[in-house]
């Protein structure tokens, strides 16, 4: 590792890495982002000259092999996040991974065990959203009473997007709403009532030409709580997150993509007043990546261990099959 800065290689020139990601991770006070790599030399090539990286890999093995690299974020379709990250597990790398973790559950215990087999390597997936001072924020205000007791969460993520090419319309790869953006209202709700659903209900719409779930609504049943949430990859754009309790609720404006050139915008309600609280502008990315780098050099726990992220993607699939079945389906551990 460089002085106090952890290497980093990035497998692949998908846009979430060269747009958002590697710019803020160059930001950042504890990464170094060295290397992309590609399958083809010219899109790495590319990729490492636009960034300003120093290394271009034409396979992601070269870089996976490189001695320089620490660390590896893997920001590939779906269907590589297992196989890529292990390798780079078994090439000595740390691993921050995109979500979903996997295709399936019991995928991604594959990676839960290759990580036990490794264990001075961290592994972290990347739900960047809870790195950002309003969940923390929000965090902090449900666990220490100030909306009374806890009792709800209603979110709602959507965007527009029809192109057949686009992988999150590809089923074979793990395109499909759920996987995308539904992940995020599961994990949030697991991160404040910090416990898994007893049972879950769900309902689907398919496209009749992609076969992706374009539209899904789920009830998750959390015993003395619930939390509900509608997503979408074929409505107009919007997200907003609601979380109630007996005496006040909170709001979040902007709760996913927090935008990182401009102030985000949150309101606690309580009984007697309305605050608007304005947070100081971040990028959540940056954020993710120094606590990834921080917990490498320092070899401490990262934030959420990647088992958090098989317990998300068991909440997945038991909300596609209730709806497939119409009725509630109490989710696997």
């Amino acid at each position: 590792m460089s002085d106090k800065k952890v290497r980093w290689g990035v497998l692949g020139v998908a846009k979430i890495a060269t747009e958002k990601v590697i710019p803020a991770m160059q930001r950042g006070q504890f990464c170094e982002v060295v290397g992309i790599a590609s399958r083809t030399r010219e899109k790495a090539t590319a990729a490492a000259k636009s960034l300003g990286l120093a290394k271009a890999y034409p396979t992601y093995e070269s870089m996976l092999t490189d001695p320089d690299i620490d660390a590896v974020y893997n920001p590939l379709p779906n269907h590589l996040h297992v196989p890529l990250s292990i390798q780079a597990l078994e090439a000595g790398k740390h691993v921050l991974c995109e979500k979903p973790i996997a295709m399936t559950a019991r995928e991604g215990q594959l990676l839960v065990d290759a990580s036990a087999r490794f264990p001075k390597l961290k592994v972290m997936e990347a739900f960047m959203y809870r790195h950002h001072p309003q969940w923390v924020l929000a965090k902090r205000l449900v666990t220490s009473g100030m909306i009374g007791t806890f009792k709800t969460i209603q979110s709602f993520f959507s965007y527009y997007n029809t192109d057949p090419t686009n992988i999150r319309n590809i089923p074979t790869i793990g395109g499909g709403g759920m996987m995308d953006i539904g992940c995020y209202p599961i994990s949030l709700s697991r991160f404040l009532f910090g416990r898994e659903p007893a049972r879950v209900f769900g309902l689907t719409e398919y496209d009749p030409q992609f076969s992706t779930d374009r539209m899904a609504s789920a009830i998750l049943d959390f015993g003395e709580g619930s939390s509900t949430f509608t997503c979408s990859t074929q409505l107009s754009p919007y997200q907003r997150v609601h979380i109630v309790g007996t005496e006040g609720r909170i709001e979040i404006e902007i709760p996913f993509n927090a935008p990182p050139d401009r102030p985000c915008k949150m309101w606690h309600t309580t009984q007697t007043s309305t605050s608007e609280i304005v947070l100081a502008t971040c990028d959540q990315y940056m954020l993710q990546g120094d606590i990834m780098s921080q917990a490498i050099l320092n070899d401490t726990p990262v934030p959420t261990p990647i088992k958090d992220a098989v317990s998300n993607m068991h909440i997945i699939e038991a909300i596609i099959a209730a709806g497939k079945i119409g009725k509630w389906v109490r989710p696997s551990t």
